[in-house]
């Protein structure tokens, strides 16, 4: 794996969020989560402010890793990219817009649930995939039966992702990190809940440390 993503494996959880009001709350969040040890966000581009979010967060947070979710075009790229976003995250597989992610040397990980995504992946040389949305597409035990012909990959299931159902998923030696909005949902950032959500991550780190042993 690179480096980023070594580091959000080491990590072990993604925040995914969807910042409404970024100028307002993007420094706030990104200190309540780093404070919570979960120094790491995918801003997803269904909100319009994500590239403004991304660039505040990283200004905010500078060791932060900061990447762009919902990803759907080369386009989302550049902004992401221009922001100072360090990876990206798509919701299903585009082999144009890995193509472009490979060309601009930034870390990517499309949404593949099927054989046939697993071997286009395979073909453009990915090593790391989300998994999305992982509850509904088949959960854990899909993802270990992929993980059969296909061992080489590394698996970011998202969607459906909680702290009842996270030590399950870490559990699993083919699982890089988990993604997930349980602790940056609307309410939470809207409501600039900060305290709670630091203590979700710290949740969710204890979590990590437990199943991982990092320290």
């Amino acid at each position: 794996m690179d480096a980023i993503s070594q580091r959000i494996s080491r990590i072990g959880v993604v925040p995914v969020i969807k910042l409404n009001h970024p100028e307002r709350d993007a420094a706030a969040l990104a200190a309540a989560l780093c404070e919570g040890g979960l120094p790491v966000a995918e801003v997803t581009f269904r909100a319009a402010g994500a590239a403004t979010a991304i660039r505040l967060m990283r200004e905010a947070q500078p060791d932060m890793l900061v990447g762009a979710g919902t990803v759907l075009t080369t386009a989302q790229v550049d902004q992401a990219l221009e922001a100072g976003a360090q990876f990206t995250v798509c919701p299903g597989l585009d082999p144009d817009i890995v193509v472009y992610c490979q060309q601009k040397g930034v870390p990517v990980y499309p949404g593949c649930t099927t054989p046939t995504d697993y071997h286009t992946a395979f073909k453009l040389g990915l090593e790391v995939l989300k998994f999305f949305p992982a509850e509904q597409s088949g959960g854990l035990a899909k993802i270990k039966a992929m993980a059969a012909p296909f061992a080489m990959f590394k698996i970011m299931p998202t969607g459906g992702i909680s702290l009842k159902n996270l030590k399950e998923y870490l559990s699993c030696p083919t699982i890089c990190a988990c993604g997930g909005s349980y602790m940056v949902t609307t309410d939470l950032i809207d409501n600039q809940k900060w305290p709670e959500i630091t203590d979700l991550c710290q949740k969710s780190v204890e979590i990590v440390k437990e199943v991982r042993g990092n320290g």
